[in-house]
């Protein structure tokens, strides 16, 4: 299959998230996984873009200092309702803390994502955010939707993907950009990176 981006240099996705693997696919793109072994931060005193944007640079950069030929991509999803930031709940009540809170609300997904090419000394940082509003919930139904799903990987308790529907009434932006990786944007950002 024809690289619909054929001189970038080979590419590895800083992530083990299966979730980003399939999403990067989708661009028809040849690359290779090696999960970033970094610790995500979340400061206190950043926006949830600088956040996002700070985890994405430090997983990208640490795959592409072992590997400096290859177009490393790092990504970091968060989930904000207003200042509050949302990461991976801790346990089943830190996830049904999170849902509780973000039910009935419109929440802001960010995904920051690096673009890191060190031999090249190039790297390219955005971020995307997503506007997702929740149904009102109540207990029984938060209570259903962990226990179907399981999320407790993934940033504000959900996955947009796995039932979603169960939760969300409205998404005002990039999907992908909700699952873990905002294709549109990518896609224009890897087409621009070899121009």
């Amino acid at each position: 299959m024809k690289s619909p981006f054929p001189n970038l240099p080979p590419v590895i996705l800083a992530s083990a998230s299966p979730r980003r693997v399939e999403l990067l696919g989708q661009l028809g793109l040849a690359f290779d996984v090696i999960p970033a072994e970094v610790e995500e931060l979340h400061q206190e005193h950043m926006t949830v873009r600088e956040v996002s944007l700070l985890n994405a640079s430090r997983k990208a950069r640490s795959v592409a200092k072992r590997f400096p030929d290859h177009l490393v991509v790092g990504a970091d999803t968060l989930v904000a309702l207003g200042t509050r930031l949302y990461g991976k709940p801790v346990d089943e009540a830190d996830a049904f803390r999170m849902l509780r809170e973000l039910a009935g609300q419109t929440h802001q997904v960010v995904t920051g994502v690096c673009l890191q090419h060190r031999r090249g000394h190039r790297e390219q940082l955005f971020a995307e955010v997503t506007a997702v509003t929740f149904r009102p919930l109540a207990d029984e139904q938060i209570e259903a939707y962990l226990t179907a799903t399981r999320p407790f990987d993934k940033a504000g308790a959900y996955a947009i993907q796995e039932r979603g529907g169960d939760l969300v009434a409205n998404v005002e932006g990039s999907y992908s950009n909700v699952v873990g990786l905002p294709l549109e944007r990518l896609r224009r950002e890897l087409a621009a990176w070899v121009d």
